[in-house]
């Protein structure tokens, strides 16, 4: 599980970090609204931690922008403001959880953990720079053009978009994809991603190819 820290205060970023990371999440970490706004577009993060306050653009507008584009990421706001106003405003923008500093680490982990569950159903849209991956309606959009599909190609391409910008292993898309849980030593896996890469035409090389390992879906 992919989740974006959007804090700027560095000490606390650095607190949530280590534990989300002995948790066994991956986590990246930006200080300003600017920033997260841009990398929630171009990375499928399955979780955002949001501050309300933020530098250059505040948390509410940044939660407000990504519903407007249509993304469904799950999104725990964090905030000094504990008032029942400010929670409805913060709920309304399109928060899912809501959560006062200052906070037990324990219910910040649970709440986490709820919102990850909460996000298994595998339906809404990942946004990978040109690239949408519909899950509920089970379409690709590229630029706005639709692009058809395999069912097994629509599996790989929203696995590897779920994923974006982490190296996936052969072994993994087989084990998620395929739902082989043994290395089939067939090329199946190889010939998928060519035949991706070529619906995609110019956009092909976002699958990018790490010699030895597997494969990597990120923006161009």
């Amino acid at each position: 599980m992919k989740i974006l820290i959007v804090e700027d205060n560095r000490k606390l970023a650095s607190f949530l970090t280590r534990a989300l990371t002995e948790e066994g999440y991956v986590v990246d970490v930006v200080t300003d609204g600017t920033t997260a706004l841009e990398q929630a577009q171009e990375i499928a993060y399955d979780l955002i931690v949001l501050d309300w306050m933020l530098p250059e653009l505040d948390g509410l507008s940044v939660c407000r922008r990504l519903r407007a584009l249509g993304s469904q990421v799950g999104i725990l706001m964090l905030t000094a403001r504990g008032d029942v106003p400010e929670r409805v405003a913060g709920l309304d923008a399109g928060a899912d959880d809501y959560l006062t500093k200052p906070f037990d680490l324990g219910e910040f982990l649970a709440r986490v953990r709820a919102l990850a569950r909460r996000g298994k159903g595998g339906e809404g849209t990942v946004r990978v720079g040109p690239l949408v991956v519909d899950r509920r309606e089970r379409r690709v959009l590229l630029e706005g053009a639709r692009v058809s599909l395999t069912p097994r190609e629509f599996s790989l391409i929203a696995y590897l978009a779920a994923q974006a910008g982490r190296v996936v292993s052969r072994t993994e898309l087989l084990s998620k994809v395929w739902e082989v849980s043994f290395d089939t030593k067939s090329n199946v896996v190889e010939v998928h991603v060519r035949n991706l890469r070529e619906k995609l035409g110019a956009h092909g090389s976002m699958i990018v190819t790490v010699r030895g390992i597997g494969y990597r879906l990120e923006a161009p």
